[in-house]
């Protein structure tokens, strides 16, 4: 069954971080204005999609993730009128904004929250998830917050608990609620009204939490309320929608991407990220990068999500580490591994996303000490893993691999003071290698990762074969060599990916020997041809489209 056709199909996503992105005005804090001003930059570029991550009104506990207004903007971002200017200005560059709708949880100073902590009897009680202590006067269970303690806060007054599966300033919403679910969708559909393109939709799939028994994630009423969201609001429309899922499947991605399934266009899956993830301790003592695992990961994704479903397509985002640090090499080959690591996402099938900074190679930075550090995350898991024994040392370890804050310095423009980001303070240092990674460099480099990136996004408007092609690993057993065949019809495209910093020798099975074609991109010289056996140069990546 092939998927049917839509105009987002080979269209390319930017995140953008906002507090991160470009400070218009000297406070330290990256805001609408400053991303306005860069507009013909991401034109340039070629993406046709911008998430957005929260700008809406927020006391800022988790950068933005607790919203205490859905409907206004955060005073340090800008105003509506802002935030409505750049919504048309950037849709005059055929760029549709994708706002990132938070509805699992608001933020402890909404005033639905302020409401329902006036009263177990008030209207507004039964918006949020609320229990009585146990026997012992404790929280009604051991639920643990993804945030670090328990997923339980105290309410004083009531004596009665609320649930919050981040920040206790994050309370999650009762989706069970009919009003809540009535509340929200009205809310989207004045986003939609004002002429956005769709939304990224933040834990989606714990909305439909069964929380009696603790089923946290893919609860048995997730898929209903979605469909009736669809139904409600963006399903009215030619709409983008991605759901973050950390606990989809293939199968749960079918549940959700199928066309006849009325749900979302494609959903957010973290199996390649997570294989490399201890198992005890997360994140936090990451596992060494395998690319067996790796391209075993992104195989069982590419052929579940072959004729029915779509998938998205990233290395990092506003929670990750950066891409060139965790599957590339951030020293001698970070220009080529970063070069790589493009060509390989935007060669896959489905929609590739960019997050900021990614398009020139920005990588991770390692503070020297914890109180440099400003992710709510890093901050109390650091606290909570040292009382439980790990040492400082190891933690580092983990907060410089893994940490969120690796995506969140400030965007590196140019070698000037604070990369360019801001003539203030930033909010959070810059990285210390920005006088070598920027944006001004790249531009002023031909061959640099940037104009690389710019050719990718390119080459996905002109050549159907790299949006709806089928997939087929080649060289599935080699442990360097990331390989594949994609296929439209009559025409098909070769792409081989070297993951290592090794020159190699890759053996060509005979029937594969006569392949020839035009070279659409490389990151060393251009190939035309394969033979008996080619030589790959460290992290050496190109897609030859094969002729007939």
């Amino acid at each position: 069954m092939a998927v049917e056709k839509k105009w987002w199909h080979n269209a390319v996503v930017y995140q953008i971080y906002p507090r991160s992105f470009m400070d218009s005005n000297g406070d330290g804090i990256g805001d609408l204005a400053g991303i306005i001003s860069k507009l013909d930059y991401l034109q340039q570029l070629g993406i046709n999609l911008i998430w957005l991550s929260p700008v809406y009104r927020s006391p800022m506990d988790d950068n933005g993730y607790d919203i205490s207004d859905y409907e206004d903007i955060a005073a340090e971002f800008g105003t509506m009128a802002e935030m409505e200017s750049l919504i048309q200005q950037a849709k005059q560059r055929d760029i549709h904004i994708l706002m990132d709708l938070v509805v699992n949880h608001t933020s402890d100073e909404h005033p639905w929250f302020l409401e329902a902590l006036k009263s177990p009897d008030n209207p507004y009680r039964d918006f949020y998830i609320w229990r009585k202590p146990a026997a012992d006067g404790g929280p009604p269970n051991d639920f643990h917050s993804y945030f670090g303690g328990s997923g339980w806060a105290l309410d004083e007054a009531s004596g009665e608990y609320y649930l919050h599966q981040f920040s206790k300033r994050q309370p999650d919403l009762n989706w069970d609620n009919p009003r809540v679910q009535e509340e929200v969708h009205a809310m989207m559909n004045r986003w939609l009204a004002k002429g956005i393109g769709g939304f990224r939709m933040d834990v989606i799939d714990l909305i439909g939490k069964e929380v009696d028994k603790q089923i946290m994630a893919n609860g048995k009423n997730l898929h209903a309320l979605i469909r009736q969201m669809n139904r409600a609001t963006f399903g009215k429309g030619d709409y983008v929608t991605v759901g973050e899922a950390w606990s989809a499947s293939p199968q749960d991605a079918l549940l959700y991407s199928a066309e006849e399934r009325e749900e979302l266009s494609m959903v957010f899956q973290f199996d390649h990220i997570k294989s490399f993830w201890d198992e005890r301790e997360g994140k936090w003592r990451g596992r060494p990068f395998e690319l067996g695992r790796f391209k075993a990961v992104i195989d069982k994704w590419q052929t579940a999500l072959a004729d029915k479903g779509w998938n998205s397509l990233f290395w990092s985002n506003h929670d990750l580490p950066r891409a060139v640090s965790k599957f590339g090499d951030e020293g001698e080959y970070r220009e080529a591994s970063a070069k790589m690591l493009g060509t390989a996402l935007h060669c896959l099938k489905g929609t590739p996303y960019i997050y900021q900074g990614e398009e020139i190679g920005m990588t991770n930075v390692r503070f020297a000490t914890i109180e440099e550090y400003r992710d709510i995350e890093s901050l109390n898991l650091y606290q909570e893993r040292l009382a439980g024994g790990m040492s400082h040392e190891e933690m580092m370890r983990g907060i410089h691999a893994n940490g969120r804050d690796n995506a969140r310095t400030p965007m590196q423009w140019d070698s000037g003071p604070n990369a360019g980001f801001t003539t203030g303070t930033p909010w959070i240092a810059v990285n210390p290698d920005y006088r070598e990674i920027n944006v001004a460099a790249a531009l002023s480099e031909p061959d640099s990762i940037l104009w690389h990136y710019q050719k990718l996004v390119a080459l996905r408007k002109q050549h159907p074969v790299l949006v709806y092609g089928d997939f087929q690993q080649l060289f599935s057993e080699h442990r360097q060599v990331f390989a594949w065949l994609r296929t439209l019809e009559d025409e098909r495209l070769l792409v081989i990916n070297n993951f290592s910093a090794d020159r190699l020798t890759l053996e060509i099975p005979e029937a594969m020997q006569a392949w020839h074609g035009e070279c659409l991109i490389s990151n060393y010289a251009p190939r035309d041809q394969l033979a008996v056996s080619i030589e790959l140069q460290p992290y050496e990546s190109f897609a030859l489209l094969l002729g007939r």
